[in-house]
């Protein structure tokens, strides 16, 4: 299940990928909320956002 769109970037998150539905100008997410994964990441290499869907999907 894919996260509500916000009309206004949630201020807690700073997204610079810009080929995400979820991108808003300015490097800011506009999802309501975003899951990060893995559960046993041990370092930033090995994480990546779940919540990214590719801005042309539909």
């Amino acid at each position: 299940m894919k996260p509500e769109k916000m009309d206004s970037p949630n201020q807690g998150i700073k997204c610079v990928v810009n080929t995400c539905q979820y991108y808003m100008s300015g490097d800011h997410c506009c999802a309501q909320q975003i899951e990060v994964q893995p559960r046993n990441a041990s370092d930033t290499q090995e994480t990546d956002c779940a919540t990214f869907i590719p801005e042309n999907q539909i």
